[in-house]
């Protein structure tokens, strides 16, 4: 299935509501009247470099009429400009080995493949490098940049608790409150205090409180720090930390959905082995096993 949503039902009803004919679709996107039929029906889907041709003949926005979800990889970007695995291959002068690698993250685009590969997409060389990162499953839905990451305490409070337990059950405030009491040997903060300090009503706390949440949170004292600007590895941190909670959820999964029926390449779960081995000691501690 393409990368893209494809809804025959939806097809049909835009078609008709032009007063088109199966075979007048047909016509204008290359195809055989039974080919639409069988689109529509839910028979069969048609090739992702299709859509925008489809989209364009019924009068269509694409994103409207087959949407996507998450940013784009590299065969979405292949499709959107209307060009098959050998047209891309052409374009590069090469076989379709190179483009299908990349698409299916087993192997990187060489160098010299990204500038004419990034014009006959449409897009900017760092966009279609972006893609091919998301291609690997190396970036989340939405990555961290320097506007979007947590900076605040209770940002990055707020961050660890939504990403970095997987499938486990995060604690509560109170939890959270209880394991700062016992670090710091003293009643420091309530349940409150950690709900206002999530919600950005308090901002200073003391060292000792500061000490006890990462003890809680498993995380060096350092990923705490109120930064103006975040550091480029406490932001890789952090990003690594919500890639492998979006591994524990089964999220990288949708890999496979996207067309790479081979599932996940061996560069790429060795990649992310390697990271949970550097970052174990900094994530939330696995629940004993039975």
């Amino acid at each position: 299935m393409p990368p893209r949503q494809f809804d025959g039902s939806r097809v049909r009803a835009v078609r008709r509501g032009k007063d088109l004919h199966q075979r007048q679709l047909a016509a204008m996107v290359q195809v055989s009247a039974p080919t639409v039929a069988r689109w529509e029906a839910g028979q069969d889907f048609p090739k992702g470099e299709k859509l925008p041709s489809i989209a364009s003949a019924l009068g269509q926005p694409i994103d409207d009429l087959f949407p996507t979800d998450g940013p784009p990889d590299l065969q979405l970007l292949r499709c959107d400009a209307g060009l098959s695995v050998a047209d891309a291959a052409r374009i590069l002068g090469t076989s379709r080995a190179p483009v299908s690698n990349a698409e299916s993250g087993r192997r990187r685009l060489a160098a010299t493949y990204v500038h004419p590969l990034a014009q006959a997409y449409g897009v900017t060389e760092d966009e279609l490098l972006a893609a091919q990162d998301y291609s690997f499953g190396l970036r989340p839905a939405t990555g961290l940049d320097s506007q979007s990451a947590p900076r605040a305490l209770g940002e990055k409070v707020s961050f660890l608790l939504r990403y970095g337990y997987g499938a486990q059950a995060a604690p509560s405030d109170g939890e959270i409150a209880t394991l700062v009491n016992e670090h710091a040997h003293e009643a420091a903060v309530t349940a409150d205090d950690i709900a206002s300090l999530r919600a950005g009503k308090t901002i200073e706390v003391s060292d000792a409180v500061r000490a006890g949440l990462a003890e809680a949170l498993k995380v060096d004292v350092a990923i705490l720090g109120d930064d103006a600007t975040l550091n480029p590895a406490a932001r890789q941190l952090l990003e690594a930390i919500r890639f492998i909670g979006s591994i524990d959820r089964g999220q990288i999964l949708g890999l496979a959905a996207r067309g790479n029926d081979e599932g996940l390449s061996v560069e790429m779960m060795a990649r992310m082995n390697k990271i949970v081995g550097e970052l174990k000691h900094k994530l939330p501690e696995a629940q004993d096993e039975q």
